[in-house]
């Protein structure tokens, strides 16, 4: 057994829900709802899986009947052709996305309910009702048509997390249009990487934002990118920062002046499998991947997901701080279609105080709380205590995503935040805009431990022979479809680059690019990317291993780790960390790095090099790009390595390029028999080889878009 599987053995309990709490979840009334009309009777979560991923159309048509999903034509089994790639969930039915999320807006008790809370950095709270939210959609809906968008036409966004965006959506999707969206922060070159890929017939952008206490014109951007997509037939405008700025000569329209109108909502149906919205990949090593996710699918897995999993439903406040470059974003709307209400939030997620969304969470009163692990790792190394300062008691579960969350994090938030919050880590993708594994509210939580897979997901760890792997480390696989599979990539015209992303290593089931441990008990722990994995003497480490080491060792802000496979057969492993200001790397702390390593994992996962670094590079959905780099240091080209595009903080890849052309260059020119290793001086001290002047430029320009 490996190090990793081996350290998850008896992991203690830090949440169990009560009996009282899992008979008044949603999922229980699920159960018993199944049980009642189809006639399966199911007494645990355990139970419920294994019936949702051995009979999927049975599963998935309760799912709809039991939500009560709008539509037509749902005849028939809804998995009517299985197979990975290509799956046909229910041929003939036709339905709307938006009609099933703003349907809330029809119900007495919801109606005039908050649907969207909005927040601002200077504590400003405005909110919309499910009726106002309905009748705006309904007024920009009906402006969308006058100015020709037809269904699969493309409607562009570049904005930030205002409620607009989410009008935005529900009105493009109302028409059967396709929605796509990206952060303002973007660059205006990194934007038209993805939206020329679509040709958007509209294109909805933002005057400017405020972001830590600062003020952000984007009209200069916003005319790039406008210049950039000679298919734009119409710009509108949020005036978010500018309201009384004139506009330039070429024609725009403001929002504002579309969303005001009466008229009466118009929801057209489409087919279950009709483009919804685009998502896009990364982009790390190449150009974004542009995701196309239907109607239908991403209907059914919101509902199973929020309303089943989260247990989010009607009387719920859901807030996360997403820039709308990450899927988390999407998160949103999902909540919205299971009832919830939700919070907008633009600003900084630390402005102020490292704890400022705490400060949010007690300002709206939100009863779940969606971040990135690494979020709340800074928040821990702050030092503050949250639960002192803010009234956090409506908050009841907290989930964790992004990357794997340290022990020290986990145990941290049931000290500081809340003793009782339903703590869990979620890992899913921007590839089905959803989970694989993660939360429930019917099964204790064991620390370090993601709590087993979500309804109607296969899941299972895999070796590199294809052999199913318990208590080991393994290749995360979805051996069963998932209606929130892509439909297609856009642009792929005949699915090459499709199945080449999941299909091509084990052909028929999904191969997701993590490697996780399934544990004996059903939970599961997640060690990062397969293809960031590194692999010493044949055994295979997982990156965020050494990451939550790392949380015990308060000097270091943030960590990054390669493994480079070398000529003679050896392996180079060096760790780069960003240290607290002022801290240099003595020999007492590069020897205390070392030594916590080793104590929480293993011998093999000491590096063998530690470098201070000015700053980790970071996609906009907050991932470190650990490939990017090793192919940097592996001798790749850097314009063929990287995507500065993709990058929240792109100068902070100008150091690591110039690391590894000296690295390179040094590895190349020396005779010496070791030549292929970088040539290491007293320990503690830092190499003028990997200290180079153009980095230092990069934290103060970048760190304004880095969002945790």
């Amino acid at each position: 057994m490996s190090p990793l599987s081996e350290s998850t053995a008896g992991r203690p309990v830090t949440w169990q829900p009560t009996v009282r709490q899992q008979q008044q979840s949603r999922l229980w009334d699920f159960m018993t709802w199944v049980g009642e009309h189809r006639h399966v009777h199911l007494t645990d979560y355990r139970a419920l899986w294994q019936w949702s991923v051995q009979d999927l159309s049975a599963f998935w048509d309760s799912v709809r009947e039991y939500f009560g999903v709008l539509g037509d034509g749902f005849d028939g089994p809804a998995l009517a052709e299985e197979r990975m790639p290509g799956a046909r969930w229910y041929p003939n039915a036709t339905l709307n996305f938006a009609e099933n999320v703003l349907r809330h807006a029809q119900d007495p008790a919801l109606a005039g309910t908050t649907a969207l809370l909005t927040v601002t950095e200077e504590n400003a709270v405005a909110e919309l009702t499910w009726r106002q939210l309905e009748a705006q959609v309904a007024s920009l809906a009906g402006h969308l048509r006058r100015l020709g968008v037809e269904p699969g036409d493309r409607v562009a966004a570049v904005l930030p997390n205002l409620p607009e965006a989410i009008i935005g959506l529900l009105a493009t999707a109302s028409i059967g249009a396709i929605w796509t969206i990206n952060s303002p922060d973007l660059s205006a070159a990194a934007t038209l990487d993805r939206l020329r890929q679509l040709e958007p017939q509209i294109l909805i952008g933002v005057d400017g934002y405020r972001f830590n206490g600062k003020d952000f014109d984007r009209r200069e951007h916003l005319a790039a990118v406008e210049a950039g997509l000679p298919s734009v037939r119409h710009t509108i405008v949020v005036r978010n920062a500018y309201p009384a700025a004139p506009e330039p000569e070429c024609a725009r329209i403001a929002f504002a002046d579309l969303v005001t109108d009466t008229a009466d909502a118009d929801y057209h149906r489409v087919a279950f499998d009709h483009p919804l919205w685009i998502l896009f990949s990364s982009g790390t090593t190449g150009a974004p991947k542009g995701i196309v996710h239907g109607h239908g699918g991403i209907t059914l897995e919101a509902l199973k997901g929020t309303g089943l999993n989260q247990d989010m439903g009607p009387g719920d406040l859901y807030y996360v701080a997403a820039n709308t470059s990450w899927m988390v974003w999407n998160t949103l709307v999902n909540n919205l279609m299971s009832g919830a209400s939700v919070v907008t939030y633009a600003g900084s997620p630390m402005f102020g105080r490292k704890d400022r969304q705490f400060e949010i969470i007690a300002l709206t009163g939100a009863t779940m709380f969606a971040t990135g692990a690494a979020y709340l790792s800074v928040v821990e190394k702050s030092g503050l205590q949250p639960h002192t300062d803010w009234d956090l008691s409506p908050l009841r579960a907290v989930l964790s995503t992004g990357s794997p969350l340290p022990d020290s994090t986990w145990l941290w938030v049931h000290e500081h935040v809340k003793p009782d919050v339903h703590l869990g880590s979620d890992s899913g993708g921007t590839d089905i805009c959803s989970g694989f594994i993660g939360s429930n509210p019917l099964e204790p939580v064991h620390l370090g431990e993601l709590q087993g897979p979500l309804l109607g997901v296969a899941v299972e760890a895999w070796s590199e022979t294809g052999d199913r792997v318990v208590g080991d480390v393994g290749e995360m696989i979805i051996t069963r479809p998932m209606p929130s599979m892509p439909l297609f990539f856009w642009g792929d015209t005949d699915g090459a680059k499709y199945r080449s992303s999941y299909f091509e290593k084990f052909p028929g089931v999904w191969t997701h690019g993590d490697w996780i441990t399934e544990t004996t008990d059903g939970t599961f722990v997640v060690h990062g990317r397969s293809d960031a994995t590194l692999n010493r003497g044949g055994v295979r480490l997982g990156s965020a291993d050494i990451y939550a080491a790392l949380q015990h060792v308060p000097e270091v802000s943030d960590s990054l780790v390669i493994g480079l496979e070398q000529p003679n057969g050896g392996y180079y492993m060096p760790l780069f960390v960003t240290l607290a200001p002022g801290v240099p790397l003595s020999a007492e702390l590069d020897a205390r790095i070392r030594t916590t390593i080793r104590e929480h994992t293993s011998p093999r996962h000491v590096p063998d090099e530690i470098i201070t670094a000015p700053a980790i590079p970071i996609t906009h959905a907050n991932k470190k790009i650990e490939v990017p780099i090793k192919k940097l240091f592996a001798g790749h080209p850097p314009h063929r390595a990287v995507n500065r595009g993709s990058l929240a903080n792109p100068g902070a890849i100008d150091w690591y390029i110039d690391c590894a052309q000296q690295f390179n260059s040094r590895r190349k020119h020396s005779d010496r028999a070791e030549s292929n290793l970088p040539q290491r001086e007293e320990v503690g001290t830092q190499t003028t080889l990997l200290d180079p002047p153009a980095a230092r430029k990069a934290m103060s320009d970048d760190t304004r878009s880095t969002q945790l």
